[in-house]
């Protein structure tokens, strides 16, 4: 008589027990897969997320009055004048009430709109006074040259010195960038003040998010002024941190400021 085929309880046993081995090994295999790639994406993330960071940073730097460039003490903001415009003068105000000097006209038929600032050496742009480098808000017109600047709401002004360049440039408001917690924000209309990065608004329009994720107390700034023979540099580094790994990415740039005095 024929005996029946099959397993024996033992075989079935030993068969379970490698399938659960093979299939560990596989959910191990793909789990460590998957958090690399995911570690990896994250990695990449950051790194772009630094680069937007500091070309955002260095494209406004770039464009500011460089004797306007400032930190606080702590040199966790910076804060400058962003230049609007900038032209010769033919004349600067003279008279005992200057309101007005004439000036060549801007490229193209432009115009503008700000505060005149003509050779800001040895002086404090944050000091508004007459004389001064800085003078009240302006309207530079576009026209043939030459075309007339004038000082707005009737107001006066004398500049304290004069520029090896004939150079006035006009220039907007302070704008300042700052860390707050895991934040930077830019802030802007908030007016002029002594001291660096004060009396910043507390929340939007005048205060807006430039970017996340950045590890505390990590920003810092520092600045070499310009001088006559070179331009301002500006030098700052921060550091992005993820969260859930705590895994962090350091960042730091140079930014030449090129200027003509």
């Amino acid at each position: 008589m024929r005996r029946a085929g099959g397993f024996t309880l033992v075989e079935l046993v030993m068969v379970i027990v490698l399938l659960a081995i093979v299939a560990t090994i596989s959910v191990q295999f793909v789990s460590l897969s998957t958090r690399g790639a995911l570690d990896v994406s994250s990695r990449q993330q950051r790194s772009l997320a630094g680069v937007v960071i500091s070309e955002k940073i260095s494209r406004e730097v770039r464009e500011a009055l460089p004797t306007s460039i400032r930190t606080n003490a702590s040199g966790t903001c910076l804060e400058w004048m962003p230049i609007l415009a900038a032209s010769n003068y033919l004349s600067l105000p003279g008279g005992a009430t200057p309101d007005s000097f004439e000036a060549v006209p801007l490229p193209g038929g432009a115009s503008a709109a700000g505060r005149v600032v003509v050779y800001g050496y040895g002086s404090d742009v944050y000091t508004p006074g007459s004389p001064g480098p800085l003078s009240p808000t302006a309207s530079l017109p576009s026209g043939a040259s030459p075309v007339t600047v004038t000082f707005d709401g009737g107001a006066t002004h004398r500049f304290s010195a004069q520029s090896p360049a004939r150079r006035f440039y006009v220039v907007g408001e302070p704008v300042s960038v700052c860390q707050s917690g895991r934040f930077l924000y830019r802030y802007q209309d908030y007016g002029i003040n002594a001291s660096p990065a004060s009396g910043l608004p507390v929340g939007y329009p005048g205060r807006q998010v430039m970017a996340a994720r950045l590890a505390n107390n990590s920003l810092a700034f520092k600045v070499t002024p310009p001088s006559l023979q070179r331009g301002a540099v500006v030098g700052f580094s921060f550091v992005l941190e993820d969260t859930e790994s705590g895994e962090t990415t350091s960042i730091s740039q140079e930014v030449q400021v090129r200027n003509v005095p």
